[in-house]
């Protein structure tokens, strides 16, 4: 009984120290996702792309310099290890550990459209589109922890086709080819917040610009960053 104790006491600390939250979401022009990142409980943040690779990795800035430079982070000096050496070359290379929180990737053995793609992020797992599916999703993420996403297919509008509609409960629209110039394929709403932008009518310099909507937005506890 003792053993037991220990081991499920012991289960519990791993658990909690290689957990992982979803902190940002960053779109990049006000119109493409740039990257999902994760906090571990090091307050270490990992930025992934769509696609399933590490883009970045560091810790936050404080909050003065965040305001200035959205979704910038600071260089990490702890820890961090690749994986060198391996049998299974696409690996090589990627990172493996940072802190106490470690990376997979799924192998060459893998269907095509995972391989070489974040397989894990401590006990978070992600899983994707495969090459069975529509072309203009395959090798996207499709699950991230408990959040399902889903994008616009090939059949969407042009202004929006491929780009990301669902995250976890949200919503995500865009403005289509039939709108102003300026504003076509930027960001309409996430979930019930809009935006709006300044279009080709209005005085050089604002075309394109955010008009209305936060460019920091908390959604149910994660902030969705639009740069």
């Amino acid at each position: 009984m003792r053993r037991l104790f220990v081991l499920t006491f012991s289960f519990l600390i791993y658990s909690i120290g290689n957990a992982q939250t979803l902190k940002y979401v960053i779109f990049s022009g006000g119109a493409e996702l740039s990257s999902l990142a994760y906090i571990t409980n090091q307050q270490i943040v990992i930025k992934i792309s769509e696609d399933g690779n590490v883009l970045e990795w560091g810790n936050e800035l404080e909050p003065g310099r965040f305001y200035s430079q959205p979704g910038r982070l600071q260089q990490y000096m702890g820890r961090v290890e690749f994986y060198e050496k391996q049998f299974d070359s696409i690996l090589n290379g990627k990172l493996k550990n940072i802190g106490i929180t470690s990376i997979t990737y799924y192998g060459s053995y893998e269907n095509k459209a995972l391989v070489g793609k974040v397989k894990t992020i401590g006990n978070l797992w992600f899983d994707y589109y495969t090459d069975f599916e529509n072309e203009s999703v395959r090798g996207k993420l499709k699950t991230a922890g408990q959040k399902n996403l889903a994008y616009y297919t090939s059949f969407d509008n042009e202004a929006y086709r491929g780009k990301i509609k669902l995250l976890g409960n949200n919503t995500i629209t865009y403005y289509s080819t039939f709108d102003d110039k300026s504003i076509r394929g930027k960001i309409k709403s996430i979930g019930q917040f809009n935006y709006s932008w300044y279009t080709s009518l209005d005085r050089q310099g604002y075309q394109g610009g955010l008009k209305s909507g936060y460019q920091h937005q908390m959604i149910e506890g994660v902030t969705y960053i639009i740069w």
